[in-house]
């Protein structure tokens, strides 16, 4: 049974950092299309970085690019997103899913930019 287990949001003033962390297991991970995406408050999914195979393939929506980064650790079978320089439009519930559409996913983590 797949299970996406997201942690790391919180409350963050604006300009601050915060790291994400999936932890997954019933799966092959190591070998697998990692991806991390949002929803904000009365708007659909949004697709913000996907990950294969170490750094042979990244992928970052225009908004986040320059100030996130995907990141993998297949021995812990843990997907990370290192986010810096937040904005308030970054505020959203944040999921790692198995593919980019997200039907496979976990249950979230509440990010909230606001000073």
């Amino acid at each position: 049974q797949v299970q996406l287990v997201e942690s790391g949001g919180g409350l963050v003033q604006p300009g601050g950092s915060l790291k994400l962390s999936c932890k997954a297991s019933g799966f092959t991970f190591s070998t697998s299309w990692m991806y991390w995406l949002r929803q904000a408050p009365g708007k659909g999914l949004e697709l913000v970085s996907g990950m294969f195979l170490g750094d042979t393939a990244i992928q970052y929506t225009d908004s986040v690019k320059g100030r996130f980064a995907i990141s993998r650790d297949n021995a812990k079978n843990t997907l990370y997103l290192q986010m810096n320089s937040l904005k308030p439009e970054d505020t959203a519930l944040y999921y790692c899913a198995r593919d980019m559409s997200g039907r496979i996913r976990g249950q979230g983590t509440q990010v909230t930019v606001s000073s």
